[in-house]
């Protein structure tokens, strides 16, 4: 999933990025569905509610979220120019340092992980789950947290995108002069293809669709292959073989396909260029 930063000699074209942005979208797809099969379980994003030996009055999942990026810190995770943290105070790594190249200016200084936070907590966890408490806190906050690193990684990717789309020498005279005036609105306006952004859409309902049904044996063909019954019930027959479209039939999943939707296109675009932005604002600051 992850592209090896170690080797970059520059930043990366856009059709690179979208390579690895698409392999993303799929960790996170997959991710929702493996934490929609635990129930809401509340009480674990709730300070107070648990009691912890050490005195620890937060919640049971910002408790587990330090402790797991504590060690994740310790063997170098947050070195890397496309991690960020969640939370702060963690310890050196036991490994010596990686050298990676200098693709991106000041990668560390924008970290949204606050928001990414809040929006996970209050929209997409009572949204891909059944309301209740299963007592599975544990299990839960384990894929709390791979839901949260995936989303994390994805929307700090805007500075990758914003570093290849500054270096497009079609464009990066006007970016530019952008910088210098600090034009926020144009920036976000040039940084914008809404081609892209209406093709990814598509391209995850269609996912997520496909990617939320359990494609039983009676769906498929002694060959292997999925039969008439297998397409029905994967929805391929709504999909357009030139547009890659899903009707609007409802079909029920594992995670609601519109959910996935509404969250790349409420949230994890509207937040990737922010960060796409705040970067372009701060490129030419050390020159």
């Amino acid at each position: 999933m992850s592209r090896n930063l170690l080797i970059l000699a520059a930043a990366p074209k856009l059709s690179e990025l979208r390579d690895t942005l698409v392999r993303l979208e799929d960790t996170i797809i997959f991710a929702l569905i493996e934490r929609s099969q635990f129930k809401h379980n509340s009480k674990i994003y709730a300070a107070n509610e648990m009691r912890f030996r050490d005195g620890y009055t937060g919640s049971f999942l910002s408790w587990f979220l330090k402790e797991v990026e504590s060690v994740h810190a310790k063997v170098r995770r947050y070195q890397s120019p496309d991690e960020y943290p969640f939370t702060d105070n963690l310890p050196d790594p036991v490994l010596p340092p990686l050298e990676y190249p200098p693709v991106l200016v000041d990668p560390q200084s924008i970290n949204i992980n606050d928001e990414i936070f809040n929006m996970y907590i209050n929209t997409v966890v009572p949204g891909i789950t059944v309301q209740g408490d299963d007592t599975n806190y544990g299990s839960s906050a384990t894929r709390d947290i791979e839901c949260l690193q995936a989303l994390s990684r994805r929307i700090h990717y805007g500075k990758f995108v914003a570093e290849s789309k500054f270096q497009d020498p079609k464009t990066h005279d006007e970016y530019v002069q952008l910088i210098k005036e600090k034009n926020r609105d144009r920036l976000m306006e040039l940084l914008t293809n809404v081609h892209v952004e209406e093709q990814l859409l598509k391209r995850l309902k269609a996912k997520a669709l496909i990617y939320g049904q359990d494609l039983s044996t009676a769906s498929l063909s002694p060959d292997g292959s999925i039969n008439a019954n297998g397409r029905a019930l994967l929805g391929l027959n709504s999909l357009s073989a030139s547009s890659s479209e899903v009707s609007d039939d409802k079909v029920k999943t594992r995670v609601d396909y519109d959910l996935v939707v509404s969250l790349y296109r409420d949230y994890v675009i509207p937040l990737t260029k922010e960060v796409e932005v705040e970067y372009l604002l701060h490129r030419l600051d050390n020159n």
